[in-house]
């Protein structure tokens, strides 16, 4: 992906994230499925977000490895934009928030800043993640491993079997749609109506097909439904209508 392909997703992100939400029920309580890759409920003033993965950049530097530096910038100004949408009480940050342990402690003083600009005035939580198992390194918040708001239990790793109420993250889902000779993939939000697989936030994550074997067994598949993020619109599709690959 070279640095015109990389601008043409962030403005493609930002489009998306004014397009309408797909309000459903999860597990009882009322839910929106943001463009953007959030999710909100409404009754309770509460906004999560998966994966952000910042600092991902500087993490690969760091190991000798490179990475174009834009990612941090690039997902705070999308999670900014979500924020400003829906003005949460809670924020809800479903792990790996950052790509490593060392993310928080070694951002750049302007992003730090603008971080917390986002978490000032409200409840901040973050979920321990396998890439940032440790509080970040001066930004404050509720660090915690799990944490049970309203009608769901939110922590980072999806729990094998059925956990009605379970909303998780990690496993960056996505969707293969095929059909008239064409295939289209895009991130999506994974859920039977009782429980939630959340799509990756960060502009640098990459996605796993929801037909994998990391997903079996956590949705009962006759009322398992991708909620794909389109262009335009999110599009509820029943895992039975997907494509492998």
């Amino acid at each position: 992906m070279d640095d015109a392909d990389r601008m043409n997703m962030i403005h493609r992100r930002m489009r998306q994230g004014e397009a309408p939400g797909l309000e459903t029920a999860l597990n009882g309580g009322a839910v929106v499925c943001d463009p953007s890759g959030v999710l909100f409920a409404p009754d309770e003033r509460l906004l999560v977000v998966s994966d952000l993965h910042l600092e991902k950049g500087a993490a690969f530097a760091r190991r000798g490895m490179f990475l174009p530096p834009y990612d941090t910038d690039a997902t705070l100004l999308l999670l900014e934009a979500a924020l400003d949408r829906y003005q949460p009480h809670v924020v809800v940050a479903l792990g790996d928030s950052f790509h490593d342990r060392y993310g928080a402690g070694l951002m750049p003083g302007a992003a730090r800043d603008r971080m917390r600009a986002a978490m000032a005035g409200r409840d901040w939580i973050w979920i321990e993640g396998n890439h940032d198992p440790d509080p970040p390194e001066g930004l404050g918040g509720i660090c915690a491993a799990e944490v049970s708001i309203g009608h769901w239990h939110f922590r980072h790793e999806p729990t094998a079997g059925a956990r009605p109420g379970e909303v998780a993250g990690h496993l960056h889902p996505s969707a293969r749609v095929s059909g008239n000779g064409r295939s289209v993939r895009g991130p999506c939000f994974a859920s039977d109506g009782s429980r939630m697989v959340m799509p990756s936030f960060g502009v640098t994550t990459g996605g796993l097909n929801v037909l994998h074997p990391a997903f079996a067994g956590l949705f009962q598949m006759e009322s398992a439904r991708a909620y794909v993020i389109g262009a335009a619109r999110i599009y509820p599709i029943p895992f039975g209508a997907l494509s492998r690959g």
